[in-house]
């Protein structure tokens, strides 16, 4: 019975971690790719029929495969990816008064989120 409940447990996370990804492509400044990987990784582990149909998904699955294959991002999306955090960071700054632990610890996340991105190999096809 464990065993059963995790895998549900799995499956309704990866469920929601598919829904973010969704809203992510039509809502700026939300990652979508981030929360496929957990979606898929999620599914591997509670529903091998779920995992492949994430992974052969026309429109997003390519980012999902590349990402399991090669530890690979198209440099596209790294752009995208760095330009939303800058942009994220700007609107912190811009349309709130964070404090100064804030900024900082901001700017240290996405700075180390954007440097991660940036240094990931690109796709050899």
């Amino acid at each position: 019975m464990k065993g059963h409940s995790v895998r549900l447990l799995f499956a309704a996370l990866g469920f929601g971690f598919v829904a973010i990804g969704v809203i992510g492509l039509f809502v700026p400044l939300l990652p979508t790719t981030p929360f496929l990987i957990l979606a898929a990784a999620l599914f591997s582990r509670s529903s091998p029929r779920f995992e492949r149909w994430l992974l052969d998904h026309p429109r997003l699955g390519e980012p999902l495969r590349n990402w399991r294959r090669q530890g690979a991002i198209r440099r596209r999306h790294k752009l995208v990816a760095c330009i939303s955090m800058v942009c994220s960071f700007v609107i912190l700054l811009v349309f709130f008064r964070p404090s100064t632990i804030a900024v900082v610890g901001a700017g240290v996340l996405m700075a180390a989120a954007a440097i991660y991105v940036a240094s990931r190999p690109e796709p050899r096809y």
